[in-house]
């Protein structure tokens, strides 16, 4: 008996929501970030940092066991946009980074739409100054600048 209630509450719920008025949605979405919203200083973009430079401070030798508590004065340096011979958009920014030491950190990165795991979201590389100790992003995080 229990099981009939809890399936007829389920088919009034469902049925109630379907017939719900509805909010008007854009035709057009202006992206996954929105209009007003500044791609750089996105929480899921930063949180996406904060989560990459824990595994690499405990993965990488010599580096001093740090986490990155805030961010802030996020700002965007470059944007290219898609063309003909370059299809993916790319965002550089700047943020400064407050570590667990009680230091703040320069971080360049780097927003690739359209660059997630398959192409399906977005991509974010990242170098914090001074903790690119096996140079990927070159001296000073040149290549993210």
């Amino acid at each position: 008996m229990a099981r009939l209630q809890a399936l007829v509450a389920g088919l009034a719920v469902s049925l109630a929501s379907t017939f719900a008025p509805m909010t008007a949605q854009a035709a057009d979405p202006v992206g996954f970030y929105g209009a007003s919203d500044d791609p750089c200083a996105n929480s899921a973009v930063q949180t996406t940092i904060q989560k990459r430079f824990r595994h690499q401070v405990t993965h990488v030798p010599n580096l001093p066991d740090v986490d990155i508590v805030d961010f802030y004065g996020a700002s965007q340096t470059r944007y290219r946009a898609a063309s003909s011979n370059s299809p993916i958009e790319r965002r550089y920014c700047r943020a400064t980074a407050r570590l667990s030491d009680g230091r703040d950190r320069t971080v360049w990165y780097l927003i690739e739409y359209g660059q997630g795991f398959a192409s399906i979201g977005d991509n974010v590389e990242f170098c914090v100054s001074g903790f690119d100790r096996w140079n990927v992003y070159n001296a000073h995080c040149r290549v993210l600048r």
